[in-house]
């Protein structure tokens, strides 16, 4: 079977099982960000705040996310972000959903441009890829 980290990162992904742990096998750094609780698009920068363990001064806008997600000085060169909660999320916040799907996969782009890779990982609670 072939592995998520085994391929060039591509659009969101369902997460592996165990992702964390296959991850580090691979020399991938993992970041989590929960969607539980996001409501709103402040609610949603929170979340990337908290998860990727920004300052205050982070911009909580899609610029300043996709700024975030794409600087060498501060993302390693191999990253996963694990989108926890993520098919739920969508579902009831579709036009949210929208334009930070956008954000992430213009992210991807640019970090493979770079020549570092950036995968996109969701993760649900009952680990059931059909349910996204």
């Amino acid at each position: 079977m072939i592995q998520v980290f085994d391929s060039a990162p591509a659009g969101l992904q369902p997460a592996p099982k165990d992702p964390r742990m296959l991850a580090a096998g691979y020399q991938v750094s993992v970041r989590e960000v929960n969607f539980g609780t996001v409501t709103d698009r402040e609610s949603l920068m929170l979340a990337f705040l908290g998860g990727l363990a920004l300052t205050q001064s982070f911009g909580r806008n899609w610029d300043a996310l996709y700024d975030v997600l794409t600087d060498p000085e501060t993302r390693p060169a191999r990253f996963a972000l694990l989108l926890c909660g993520y098919a739920r999320f969508r579902s009831r916040h579709a036009t949210l959903a929208a334009p930070l799907e956008a954000t992430l996969i213009d992210a991807q782009a640019e970090a493979t441009r770079l020549g570092r890779q950036l995968w996109l990982l969701i993760e649900e609670a009952d680990s059931d890829p059909d349910a996204w």
